[in-house]
């Protein structure tokens, strides 16, 4: 399997720029090398439109109008997928708060259960509803800030305003166990380990490579439906990302075999099919895969966006219906997802009396455990 990767919406680590507020990962894949058996069919759609490469935004919907109909009879000829990934880059700000400051592992004042089961999607959905802008860019800046003695004092001004917020949900418990998670972390903020050490680091939290976790997953995906191993990954090339991207991949490889849950009702953890072959960097002005990436990517981006596309540039998105993979990383996806599996929980009435039991003492032991913790906050006397 041959795999291009494009990317658009890029802004780095700033999250809050009104005009790119998505960022987009699109995947092109088939068995065969395109880069080659394409170059030619490509070179001749160049030279009737009179330019050295086929650059969708240069272009216009005009002039890929022209082009859709020789792009469709490639897809179709090669059998060519293409899967499409996004990441809310304002919502990931706030995801990326939960999970520093929620997480189990380091703050013992939130439930067992409100981080590594599907609880923690509740508890996040709420968390999210008392952010406003504002508060979102304060906690992102703390965030990628290397700096403890200027992120931590930041991290804890967004916690305390939070608390000053709980009020506002509608159920006690969500207040509690808000509250007292908050209270912690504010006032042990040393431990959450919420910012970055180093700038170097940053990358490894933006949008770019957290949305690049996708796309490898996206090819482990392709190569486990196919049972076709990756020959190659060629990934656009710009200064700022690859690096990160690079390593990424690497902890993938590394990680191959690996297989295990995340928590009860999570999804697991597979790196079963993670591809071995190194991702290579270049430039759609070298690659006629990459080149045909940029086009698709263009033009599902319009399509996602419900912007008015003519009917050749639409016949492009429909030449993959039913073939293509498409993922979102923001709230409102995790609302919908997850809102889903909570309907199907059966309810109290439906359990036998054992269940019923048996669950009431592990919450009891994790709620002494966790109250142990929120005490320990208190002034003693």
């Amino acid at each position: 399997m041959h795999f291009y990767v494009d990317e658009s919406g890029h802004t780095g680590p700033n999250l809050f720029d009104p005009n790119q507020p998505i960022l987009y990962y699109g995947v092109l894949s088939s068995r065969v090398n395109l880069d080659v058996l394409l170059e030619s069919r490509l070179a001749s759609q160049r030279r009737s439109l009179g330019v050295a490469r086929l650059h969708a935004a240069e272009l216009g919907v005009g002039r890929l109008v022209e082009v859709a109909p020789a792009i469709i009879r490639l897809v179709k000829q090669y059998d060519i997928r293409f899967d499409v990934y996004r990441v809310a880059k304002p919502d990931h700000a706030i995801i990326c708060f939960f999970d520093q400051v929620f997480d189990h592992g380091v703050n013992p004042a939130i439930t067992w259960t409100g981080y590594w089961t599907p609880m923690r999607y509740v508890l996040l959905l709420k968390l999210a509803s008392l952010f406003d802008e504002d508060l979102a860019r304060l906690a992102w800046d703390a965030r990628i800030t290397p700096n403890a003695d200027v992120a931590l004092p930041v991290m804890q001004q967004v916690c305390r305003e939070l608390r000053n917020r709980v009020d506002r949900l509608p159920d006690l418990r969500s207040r509690q166990l808000i509250g007292d998670t908050l209270a912690w972390a504010e006032a042990n903020p040393k431990e959450i380990l919420y910012n970055v050490p180093s700038k170097k680091d940053m990358l490894q939290v933006t949008p770019n490579v957290v949305g690049f976790q996708s796309v490898m997953q996206c090819i482990a995906a392709r190569i486990k439906a196919t049972g076709v191993q990756a020959s190659r990954i060629v990934v656009d090339q710009q200064s700022q990302f690859n690096k990160a991207q690079k390593t990424l991949s690497e902890f993938y490889q590394a990680a191959r075999g690996f297989k295990a849950p995340m928590g009860p009702g999570l999804p697991m953890v597979d790196h079963t099919n993670v591809p071995t072959v190194p991702i290579e960097f270049s430039s759609s002005s070298s690659s006629a895969g990459l080149e045909l990436a940029d086009v698709h990517l263009w033009i599902f981006k319009r399509v996602l966006e419900r912007s008015e596309l003519p009917p050749e540039l639409r016949a492009v998105v429909q030449a993959h219906l039913h073939r293509s993979k498409t993922d979102e990383l923001s709230l409102n996806a995790i609302a919908s997802r997850w809102t889903k599996y909570f309907d199907q929980i059966p309810q109290l009435e439906e359990m036998s009396p054992e269940q019923v039991n048996r669950g009431k003492e592990i919450m009891k032991m994790d709620e002494e455990r966790r109250l142990k913790a929120v005490r320990d906050l208190l002034p003693r006397n």
